[in-house]
């Protein structure tokens, strides 16, 4: 583990909480003219996830920190003019495509790793790299099927060949089509001036390392590391060397960085009201989302349904700076339905309905109706909120 060196700050819980919402673009006016492309630069990636209930998550980011964008446009913003890519980061991410770059050290990792348990003849990866070449961009079916006809897992040997070109760096994905990667030459698809593997690895770590620090204005160890799955040791060996200054947070218990930048001003302006996607950055690790804002939440996507707290996809509800509470969202027809509602008191009701009603319109919807409330008194006022 690092030992933090003197800090150049000692922050409060609150300088930390409003340094964090100001990074992650929730605090002060909303870069409107950078748009979507704008917060993926600053955010450094954008996570994908298939689950989609309002919208996927990958709208729902932009979303959140600039309103009621259109959703064609997010697509556009993000797939056209070769502005980004897909590779794996925190997961499988967009990322802006100037950090092709720095992520050399993966695909060098990659190259390195053994074939996953999956067998591949080098007759079929460059039967792959030979159809893209002559084809142009095609997803894993058009290039001869993305699985054999076992088991749902069963990869077809083209797939096989073009994740491996994917994580080798050959491939880039540079759309989703209909859910579906769509597959192009690195060659092609990166700009000349950045379709290098020059940086070495510990430029290309501490590259990450102060993108997320910048990202997420001020964290631990284990926050910063977490943002581009980094090992805590490659952090460790970087971090001195990578521009964040350390901090001391009243509370969190453990050193802390910051992003300079951050320091400089206090952070001040609107407070956005929104929905939260699970997967937004500004609260997908759940340690730092209790040590910010004392609120514990997990995805339960994936937990047996009878086992469920908060629902299925339950968002967190972030106004004032603060999560002030949960919705579980459906769509039926052009009604948005609140299936599960957890509120924090009887003050968190007009910012749930705000939220509510701002995301029904953006998706389309114009009603919403609230099937169940955890606190049952504060029920009348919310529907009565809701208009």
């Amino acid at each position: 583990m690092t030992t933090a060196p003197r800090p150049a700050a000692e922050l409060s819980a609150d300088e930390a909480r409003r340094i964090a919402l100001r990074a992650q673009g929730f605090l002060g006016a909303p870069d409107r003219r950078g748009g979507v492309r704008g917060v993926l630069r600053h955010l450094g990636q954008v996570q994908l996830d298939t689950i989609s209930v309002l919208a996927r998550s990958h709208e729902l980011i932009p979303y959140a920190r600039l309103g009621a964008v259109g959703r064609r446009a997010v697509e556009e913003a993000y797939w056209t003019d070769g502005h980004a890519f897909e590779y794996w980061s925190h997961a499988a991410c967009i990322l802006p495509i100037e950090e092709w770059p720095h992520f050399a050290f993966r695909r060098r990792a990659y190259r390195d790793r053994p074939h996953w348990n999956h067998e591949l003849s080098d007759d079929a990866y460059q039967a792959v790299i030979s159809q893209l070449k002559t084809e142009g961009p095609q997803t894993a079916t058009e290039l001869g099927g993305a699985k054999n006809k076992g088991e749902w897992w069963d990869w077809s040997d083209s797939k096989i060949a073009v994740e491996r070109a994917l994580m080798f760096g050959e491939v880039v994905v540079t759309e989703r089509r209909g859910w579906k990667r769509v597959y192009d030459l690195a060659e092609r698809a990166v700009p000349d001036a950045l379709l290098h593997d020059d940086l070495d690895d510990t430029e290309c770590l501490r590259r990450l390392v102060r993108q997320a620090g910048e990202a997420l204005g001020v964290g631990t160890r284990a926050d910063l590391a977490d943002y581009h799955r980094i090992k805590g040791e490659a952090f460790d060996a970087v971090v001195a060397d990578s521009g964040l200054v350390p901090v001391t947070v009243a509370g969190w218990g453990k050193p802390a960085w910051a992003d300079p930048a951050a320091l400089a001003t206090e952070p001040r302006g609107r407070h956005r009201t929104t929905l939260l996607s699970p997967f937004d950055s500004l609260i997908w690790e759940r340690p730092r989302t209790e040590r910010i804002f004392g609120f514990t939440h997990r995805l339960e996507a994936y937990v047996p349904k009878q086992k469920r707290v908060y629902g299925y996809f339950a968002m967190p509800v972030l106004a004032g700076g603060r999560l002030v509470g949960r919705v579980d969202p459906a769509r039926d027809g052009r009604t948005l339905v609140a299936r599960q509602v957890t509120l924090d008191g009887p003050k968190a009701v007009p910012a749930v309905a705000q939220a509510l009603r701002e995301a029904a319109e953006w998706v389309g919807c114009d009603a919403v109706a609230v099937e169940r409330v955890d606190a049952p008194e504060l029920a009348p006022a919310l529907v009565k909120a809701l208009g």
